[in-house]
């Protein structure tokens, strides 16, 4: 459906991910003495064209080094069929009515919004066609676009995008879904060579990070918390950080009981961050540490020991029966695998900056999922979301850190005590310590291998975390996980315990740990069957492999097993033979040092 609007009611209409629209209102430009400028076109949400033809386009997402902030803005440029290097890049507030979804994580920004980003270019490009068509008398499929530009072929007419911006902005807005996309033969744009729209100033070090944004009259701010997550503040020297050279505040925060919220601390404010944090290897805080002080790592991997031994609190998959086939297979083999608490360590630590004034806040922060930060702060700190602006800045790396936003509802808590700009700067021994941390985990094995030398028995016993029959977050493993559908007696079985530590998703969520564990011990059941471990893989793996996540078939010659071809040759040069294993299995260093696999061989 489309509406003919004019200039005072345009509507900026964007299509979203989910298929639906965000709307907003037109507005119009004014220069510093407040008189109209140059009409400026903006069709929707990512699109601003004047009328010196100068085009910008709006990015989405948070950029966090995946390069989204060059991409998707490259699906709109291709659509309104404009050359790359005409178009200036900005990036988005966080607004979820005007842009949709705006998060960084699990590499869906590209699928998520090929199609939506593609149609806001064509939504613009249709408006600006009209307006020539309409302004020549001309029927608007005899007109086309390049480089800016629409042309009339038949009168050899043409004018600039900018020419036309004013006139396209009374044009009907045409349905998304129904604007013609390009051929991806006539592409111009995607699939071209494009370095990152923000290269140059990151070598020339201009500020685009969280850590290098400024506010006039900010203090810069530190925050202890308590060594065990979840402890709170009993006492602190303050009066005695107060009278430190350069600091301004010094005052204790207090926290909740969310692990991913606001937790209890000290902050101290000082005019620079090193002064803050000078200041802070003289605080002295007594804390109550709570139950999590009794919780560490060798405590886990007894409880985890104790509980492989006896029965598993439940069943996550089962196939055929992997009891029996291990004791009818020729050769079994029996390890244990472990993996440590990990941390992200990115880049960039956690630093956000906020202003609180009036009873709103404003926020710059370099986060993955701002809107969740939104909705979190105004939760602890009673502040209305409406009433919540934040900025989006480049991030120092992710890898799923950012996904929490712990770093931004501190600094506006800050911020709201402190009655100043505050901007928070975490250390790099604050961002160890003080993580979302990929899970440890704890995995008892045994398989089973037949005369012929294959996979006929598997089975595990995963030791995690969590409660009941949930896991943490992160700590889970799902029932399909490789090798599940390849083994015919498969067995799965998970006992969790308790954590007081908060965990997240690290890079390549799930297959950063249990990928290192199903393929280590693949190789050792290749090699107690004396077995080539690519021969091996590809036996189990078969002419045709069933999809991980839905359970369809798929042709694995061009996918997995081609892969794993590939790879194998490459490694031995000139497309060589995998040479068989012989001699004693290589120790992986991340096993559990008690748990030497046991390898028993039927008569």
């Amino acid at each position: 459906m489309t509406a003919a609007l004019d200039r005072r009611d345009f509507l900026k209409v964007t299509a979203l991910a989910g298929g639906g629209l965000a709307i907003g209102s037109w507005w119009q430009p004014l220069d510093a003495a407040g008189a109209p400028i140059a009409e400026a076109f903006e069709p929707n949400a990512f699109i601003r064209i004047t009328a010196d033809s100068a085009i910008t386009i709006v990015s989405k997402n948070p950029e966090i080094g995946q390069g989204i902030k060059t991409s998707l803005p490259m699906l709109v440029a291709e659509e309104l069929d404009v050359a790359w290097s005409t178009v200036t890049v900005e990036q988005a507030m966080s607004d979820a009515a005007r842009y949709g979804s705006q998060v960084a994580g699990g590499s869906t920004a590209t699928p998520a919004h090929y199609d939506s980003m593609r149609q806001a270019g064509a939504v613009a490009r249709q408006m600006l066609v009209a307006a020539a068509a309409a302004t020549w008398g001309v029927p608007d499929a005899e007109c086309t676009t390049s480089g800016g530009m629409v042309r009339h072929i038949g009168s050899k007419r043409a004018m600039r995008y900018g020419a036309l911006a004013a006139k396209a902005a009374t044009m009907p807005v045409p349905d998304p879904k129904t604007v013609r996309l390009k051929d991806p033969k006539d592409y111009t744009v995607i699939g071209t060579a494009v370095p990152g729209v923000d290269n140059p100033a990151i070598v020339r070090g201009k500020p685009l990070f969280g850590i290098d944004v400024t506010v006039p009259g900010m203090l810069h701010a530190v925050f202890q918390k308590c060594p065990v997550f979840g402890g709170t503040v009993v006492s602190a020297n303050l009066d005695a950080v107060r009278a430190l050279p350069g600091v301004k505040q010094a005052f204790v925060v207090t926290g909740g009981t969310n692990l991913a919220g606001l937790l209890s601390g000290v902050a101290i404010l000082a005019d620079s961050w090193w002064a803050a944090n000078e200041a802070r290897k003289q605080l002295n805080v007594t804390w109550a540490e709570g139950a999590t002080a009794s919780q560490g790592s060798t405590g886990f991997a007894t409880q985890a020991a104790t509980l492989a031994a006896g029965t598993a609190q439940r069943t996550l998959r089962q196939d055929g029966d992997a009891t029996a086939a291990l004791g009818n297979a020729v050769q079994t083999v029996e390890a244990a695998y472990s993996y440590p608490f990990l941390a992200h360590a990115t880049l960039e630590p956690m630093n956000c900056t906020a202003r609180y004034a009036d009873g709103k806040l404003e926020i710059w922060a370099p986060s993955q999922n701002p809107q969740s930060g939104r909705q979190l702060v105004a939760q602890t700190l009673g502040v209305p979301a409406a009433d919540i602006t934040i900025h989006m800045t480049r991030c120092g790396g992710g890898f799923g850190r950012r996904l929490n936003n712990d770093y931004m509802v501190e600094a506006a808590a800050i911020a709201k005590q402190a009655g100043v700009p505050v901007k928070l700067l975490w250390s790099r021994e604050d961002d160890i310590q003080h993580d979302f941390y990929r899970p440890a985990g704890f995995h008892f094995l045994k398989g089973g291998v037949d005369a012929a030398g294959k996979l006929v028995a598997w089975q595990n016993h995963f030791v995690s975390f969590g409660e009941g029959q949930g896991f943490a977050a992160s700590a889970n493993i799902g029932a399909t996980e490789f090798p599940a559908l390849f083994v015919p007696n498969f067995l799965l079985q998970s006992s969790v315990m308790p954590l007081g530590v908060p965990t997240g998703f690290l890079r390549a969520p799930g297959s950063n740990a249990l990928a290192f564990v199903a393929q280590s011990f693949l190789d050792e059941l290749a090699h107690a069957a004396k077995r080539d471990p690519l021969q091996f893989r590809l036996d189990l793996l078969g002419p045709r492999a069933p999809c991980k996540r839905t359970g369809a078939p798929f042709t694995t010659p061009a996918g997995c097993v081609g892969c794993l071809r590939r790879c194998a040759s490459d490694r031995a040069g000139a497309r060589a033979p995998c040479r068989p294993v012989t001699g004693s299995v290589s120790r992986s260093t991340s096993r559990t040092a008690a748990t030497s696999p046991r390898w028993s061989k039927r008569a």
